[in-house]
């Protein structure tokens, strides 16, 4: 059941800015709602997708998604669901999402996935980061500018999930003075390129069939970064077709080694599974610390 006061903002919306009526004939819960109540809803005014929680669950979630969902679409090179409208009601904030409806994979779609999110990491920043903060998963992001790669990534990325870790208890002193040993190194490993646009949390559950059978992405976590970021993580979950990683160094070089680095760079989101999750990521992370 949809809550009354989401389905008076949505008809106040579209009989004021879309001169229709709005009425709810069918409303299914969707898969991928850990975080947030999430719908597809078949109204008079369309099909959607509505994403909504209790409006103090994580303050500034949907207008961070609307924003990079919008920043993603700007770049013109992959699909993302189109944004129709956010709020911020007394007991409950929302999103509402051009709703896309699964199809089957065209022939060549992890081809077509690699070329379109290498044409997006050419989008590119002047500093590594982003104008505001977001979220990753139901964390909170910080992204603050750097004008290097390295520090932005030690000091927004990884001390910020190593404190939180260290705080719940989920790591000791010894495990924050590995962390510690490793970003004096970074620079050894980690190369220097122009900040791009990343997804920012590209695994398999962030990317839909389109209708056209091709790449959608979803949930974006987006700021400027090493493109790499993207790349090391869509392994991580079992990793995407071969095609996929071919084509996108066909269209847009990685720089050599790239794999080698993949595991550094998981650092990050595997520090959000222990910090979300519980200490059942923690071998994960301490075996990468060790190897480097």
């Amino acid at each position: 059941m949809i809550p009354e006061q989401i389905h008076k903002d949505l008809e106040v919306y579209f009989e004021k800015y879309n001169n229709s009526d709005f009425t709810i004939l069918s409303s299914k819960p969707l898969g991928g709602g850990s975080i947030n109540q999430v719908y597809h809803l078949e109204t008079t005014s369309g099909s959607f997708c509505l994403k909504y929680n209790r409006s103090d669950a994580f303050p500034g979630m949907f207008e961070t998604e609307a924003l990079g969902l919008n920043l993603l679409a700007s770049a013109g090179t992959i699909e993302v669901p189109g944004v129709i409208l956010t709020g911020n009601l007394p007991d409950y904030s929302f999103i509402l999402l051009e709703f896309m409806e699964a199809a089957t994979k065209i022939n060549g779609f992890f081809r077509e996935f690699g070329r379109t999110l290498a044409c997006l990491h050419r989008k590119t920043g002047e500093f590594f980061g982003l104008g505001y903060n977001n979220y990753m998963g139901s964390l909170t992001q910080s992204n603050s500018f750097h004008s290097g790669w390295v520090d932005f990534f030690v000091e927004e990325r990884l001390e910020r999930q190593v404190e939180l870790a260290l705080q719940k208890g989920l790591l000791k002193h010894p495990e924050k003075i590995l962390f510690e040993k490793l970003y004096v190194r970074l620079n050894e490993f980690l190369p220097e390129e122009l900040p791009c646009l990343v997804h920012g949390d590209l695994w398999s559950g962030n990317f839909i069939v389109s209708d056209k059978g091709r790449p959608c992405l979803i949930d974006p976590a987006v700021y400027y970064g090493n493109r790499e970021v993207d790349l090391a993580m869509s392994t991580l979950f079992g990793g995407f077709s071969p095609e996929f990683y071919s084509s996108y160094n066909e269209e847009f070089p990685l720089i050599s080694g790239w794999k080698d680095r993949i595991d550094l760079y998981n650092l990050y989101p595997l520090l959000i599974h222990l910090n979300l999750f519980g200490s059942s990521y923690l071998g994960q992370v301490l075996s990468i610390l060790r190897r480097f």
